[in-house]
């Protein structure tokens, strides 16, 4: 069920209404139901695929804790199940695809078949999020969860369910044994963060797309400076569309009561990749760095700087292949993995040259560079083919001028009207982006609620005329 739809719009206010008058004892098993709704909603069947990793995840936390001698295989069985599905569905014809393309440049005519199935919606979000929580009772930061119920809820939550954020069993589990009672205040905040949600994503997002869709996709037609407003623009409508998505789950959680991590801190605030990545999708890097790059860093602890530059770039290469099973994606993970490894070499001498130049310039010049490279990197996040992405660059950077700069792109989808909202878009962006609108911990509006009702009315006015109500899935759905 997509959020930026009818149906999510008559759900959520059933599921919040309905919660609030079950008593306490019985609310686990109405939102793991509504969960389990909201999940069949895209491929019913592909429940039975959460059921199997929740059952085998359950048992293991208990295992795990319960056994001294065994800890380690229960652990093991345990990821082997979670990254195992992850290989079937994710995996399983890239690397069939890539092996055939081997034998036959060998001679091999035969070849491997593939499956014929569909990735099921969300899938390395909520395995990553299982996999945290044994991993978490193995090092003893969590008790097992006993309640069969609530460890399936944690998983299934809907909000967070099928794009994060990635939750870790500390922040939630606790959450859902405890009472909540209807707090007007959690409401308010709730519908701010969720509107404003809302707001980035049919507002900014899917108005930029009737730009960024046509450029990518027949990037050959277009001149240099199409294109290299297209990346610009795809940097902006891939943050609106993760962040809104986010600020529309916490938001929600918030009206029932429940708090989730914060998952973006304004990421083109950032003056280097290393910060970048400590305010972009916090819960994936987090993740990343605590069960992945940390344990590397132990091992190749006698491998002195070359062993942190290892880690750093192992890290993002997988990463990168977190997002999807292409070689698109895995030279979008390693070029954030060089970037990385880059800073971490630099790191003295930028420092000292920092102290040579005016403040202002170089935290400006950072900046602009920041954003510049995450927007060239995101071009392979974004097209279709390797030969695409390299196509696309060589065009941007050759300045090549064949074809004539195109003012309306495609069929007539973008005119001025369109291209005025989404410069619109990106001044209310940068401007609430800098005062830390969506934080789920801001207070000062609340001191003055005409203020906070005015700027509500505002943006839904704002959505209401500038939305693009096509009902398009958000991007990190296919992850």
């Amino acid at each position: 069920m997509l959020f930026n739809s009818l149906k999510f719009l008559i759900f959520f206010p059933v599921v919040v209404g309905v919660y609030f008058l079950l008593p306490h004892k019985w609310r686990w098993a109405w939102l793991l139901g509504m969960s389990s709704v909201f999940y069949m909603a895209f491929v019913p069947v592909y429940i039975l695929i959460l059921g199997f990793t929740i059952v085998i995840d359950y048992f293991a936390g208990i295992f795990i804790e319960r056994s001294t001698k065994w800890k380690r295989p229960f652990l093991i069985m345990s990821l082997i199940a979670n990254i195992g599905v992850l290989a079937v569905f994710k995996y399983y014809n890239f690397l069939t695809e890539n092996i055939n393309l081997l034998l036959h440049t060998s001679g091999v005519t035969d070849s491997i078949p593939l499956l014929s199935i569909l990735l099921p919606i969300g899938l390395s979000f909520h395995t990553f999020q299982a996999m945290s929580y044994t991993i978490e009772v193995y090092r003893g930061n969590q008790k097992a969860e006993r309640h069969f119920g609530i460890y399936a809820l944690y998983v299934m939550f809907f909000p967070q369910l099928v794009a994060g954020p990635i939750e870790r069993p500390q922040n939630i589990i606790h959450q859902f044994h405890e009472k909540h009672f209807f707090v007007p205040q959690n409401v308010l905040d709730g519908i701010r963060q969720m509107l404003w949600g809302f707001f980035k994503k049919v507002v900014i997002a899917d108005r930029l797309s009737l730009y960024v869709d046509p450029v990518f996709n027949d990037y050959h037609s277009f001149h240099f400076l199409n294109i290299l407003i297209a990346c610009g623009f795809f940097a902006f409508q891939i943050y609106a569309d993760f962040s809104g998505y986010s600020d529309i789950a916490l938001g929600s959680a918030k009206i029932l009561g429940f708090d989730l991590m914060i998952n973006f801190n304004r990421p083109y605030a950032s003056k280097s990749i290393t910060e970048f990545w400590r305010r972009w999708h916090i819960s994936l890097s987090s993740w990343f760095n605590d069960y992945l790059f940390q344990p590397l860093m132990i091992g190749a602890r006698n491998w002195g700087r070359f062993g942190t530059a290892f880690s750093l770039f192992f890290t993002f290469f997988l990463a990168g292949l977190w997002h999807g099973a292409g070689w698109t994606f895995i030279i979008y993970g390693s070029l954030h993995g060089i970037a990385l490894v880059y800073e971490f070499y630099t790191k003295k001498f930028r420092k000292n040259l920092s102290k040579k130049i005016p403040s202002f310039f170089y935290q400006n010049v950072s900046l602009l560079l920041t954003f510049g490279f995450v927007s060239i990197a995101m071009i392979f996040f974004r097209a279709h083919t390797f030969a695409d992405a390299f196509g696309m660059i060589n065009n941007i950077f050759s300045m090549n001028n064949s074809n004539t700069y195109k003012w309306v792109v495609g069929a007539g989808e973008l005119t001025f009207n369109h291209f005025s909202w989404a410069i619109s878009g990106f001044c209310l962006l940068l401007l609430f982006i800098t005062e830390k609108f969506t934080s789920p911990d801001l207070k000062s509006l609340n001191k003055f609620p005409r203020i906070d009702i005015s700027l509500g009315i505002i943006v839904f006015t704002l959505i209401l005329i500038g939305g693009v109500f096509n009902q398009s899935s958000f991007i990190y759905f296919q992850f």
